[in-house]
């Protein structure tokens, strides 16, 4: 079965130089696959060159052109199987002023690189984006929910919620793909002899909204409830 890999974007002639992110990597045991940033990315899906189901994430070497980036992003992410896929922009120390924020990209690496942070700079991507599961602790991208002591970090960082937030969340997350009305949620969440009415869920669910960001993204089915959708990086609505 063949294995993921990390696609490296750049300039054909300097993809390949002996301190490049391809030779890095790969001094570091990762699988490269090298892409000339002037290939049509349509091409290269359609030679086989690119299975953007394998690709654990891109990297475009900008160097000293990070004008380039943003086009070369957009090209790529038009192939759906790479829409989500994380990306990194390489660029020389004195272009970091010329980086567009808007571009697309979720991180950037200066070079001449430190192998072993662009190693890091990947496993950070591909952990914000795992997920997991089992007694004590579940993960939905980078919220963790810690069952057993009743607590949430996003991205590492603590978040403090109340009790009624936070068995609403597990509740929600537990539940994941499927809507919940308001009136179960307040079943399971407050019980069944609270006398209080849906609007309290609504209440909290603004609350989680204000205090995870897009940690959440709790979608509102009107006229049915809310539902925590299975992709953690989907959107939420607002009610």
């Amino acid at each position: 079965m063949r294995g993921r890999f990390i696609a490296v974007v750049g300039h054909g002639p300097l993809l390949e130089r002996e301190e490049g992110a391809a030779a890095c990597l790969r001094q570091l045991g990762s699988e490269v696959r090298s892409l000339d940033l002037w290939e049509d990315p349509a091409n290269l899906f359609q030679e086989g060159e690119l299975d953007g189901e394998r690709v654990r994430a891109l990297i475009v070497e900008a160097l000293d052109r990070p004008d380039l980036a943003a086009p070369v992003l957009r090209a790529l992410r038009r192939e759906p199987r790479l829409e989500r896929c994380p990306a990194l922009l390489a660029v020389g120390e004195p272009q970091v002023a010329r980086i567009d924020p808007a571009a697309g990209f979720d991180d950037f690496v200066l070079v001449p690189y430190v192998p072993s942070e662009l190693y890091t700079r990947i496993r950070v991507f591909e952990w914000r984006r795992s997920e997991f599961s089992n007694e004590e602790r579940l993960k939905i991208g980078a919220m963790v929910i810690d069952r057993s002591a009743r607590e949430v970090h996003v991205e590492g960082r603590p978040i403090t919620l109340t009790s009624k937030e936070f068995s609403l969340l597990a509740f929600l997350s537990e539940n994941r793909g499927r809507v919940k009305s308001r009136e179960q949620l307040l079943a399971r969440v407050w019980g069944a002899a609270y006398e209080g009415g849906p609007r309290t869920v609504d209440i909290h669910v603004r609350r989680l909204r204000a205090k995870l960001g897009n940690a959440f993204p709790l979608q509102t089915v009107r006229g049915a409830g809310y539902k925590l959708p299975l992709d953690p990086t989907a959107g939420g609505s607002d009610e």
